[in-house]
């Protein structure tokens, strides 16, 4: 087969904390070096390349951005070049990209094309909050948001409480930051008792926090600060 270039997915920062602590050395100038890139958005994309540096001037780095419109033939002319040999760099808002990301139809383009696809080691707020839960590592499911509407929420709540109970299969699920509080209250009051509730904040930086409880022993405590600050939600129902 003839060698290609390479789609390199490069981990960004899941909050305010200093590149060296989150990212491998090596990774960080590889970024550093990539003269193409593929972004939701070109804006904080710039600001993850300012902060690992870059070998050449920002503005001459090519950045397409990507979002819910970008259809499958722009995205192969985005990747065409790599044909030819070179990199280019596929980067999330937060986090990992393709994981829980749109990202994951580009690399899904890439391997269709016969492209090299290279994944790097960074943060990921799904499995760093999963690692420190205490909860099942092996069985898991990421939902990504509840609904907005509370009725609806709790319902939903319910539901992914009883796939839990019954694939003994933690559940992971995220909130924009302003409704954060409005979550936590309403998975303290849609579950069970003795179900084991995970809830990690700002990780990787240093306003960190972790805690996981059963839902009783949250009820006896003060809530936590979770306002406007990413938080991640986990739980696993109790037999």
């Amino acid at each position: 087969m003839k060698p290609t270039g390479t789609l390199h997915l490069i981990p960004v920062g899941l909050g305010d904390a200093p590149p060296a602590s989150w990212l491998p050395s090596d990774v960080r100038e590889l970024a550093g070096r990539i003269p193409t890139y593929i972004a939701e958005n070109a804006k904080t994309a710039r600001a993850f390349l300012k902060l690992v540096g870059t070998l050449r001037p920002i503005q001459e780095i090519t950045i397409h951005t990507l979002d819910a419109k970008t259809d499958a033939k722009q995205m192969r002319a985005w990747l065409q070049p790599l044909l030819s040999g070179g990199d280019i760099g596929l980067v999330s808002e937060a986090g990992c990209p393709a994981v829980a990301d749109p990202g994951a139809r580009v690399v899904a383009e890439a391997h269709d094309m016969g492209l090299r696809v290279a994944p790097w080691v960074g943060p990921s707020s799904i499995l760093l909050s999963l690692m420190a839960s205490g909860l099942d590592g092996q069985r898991f499911a990421f939902h990504g948001y509840a609904p907005v509407n509370a009725s609806e929420r709790s319902a939903q709540i319910k539901s992914w409480e009883a796939l839990s109970l019954k694939h003994q299969q933690t559940q992971i699920l995220i909130e924009t930051p302003y409704r954060n509080d409005a979550m936590f209250q309403a998975l303290l009051q849609s579950l069970k008792g003795n179900t084991r509730l995970c809830v990690a904040r700002a990780l990787t930086t240093p306003d960190e926090w972790i805690a996981s409880h059963a839902v009783s022993r949250w009820k006896t405590l003060p809530a936590p600060d979770l306002s406007k600050k990413p938080a991640i939600f986990l739980f696993l129902a109790s037999r």
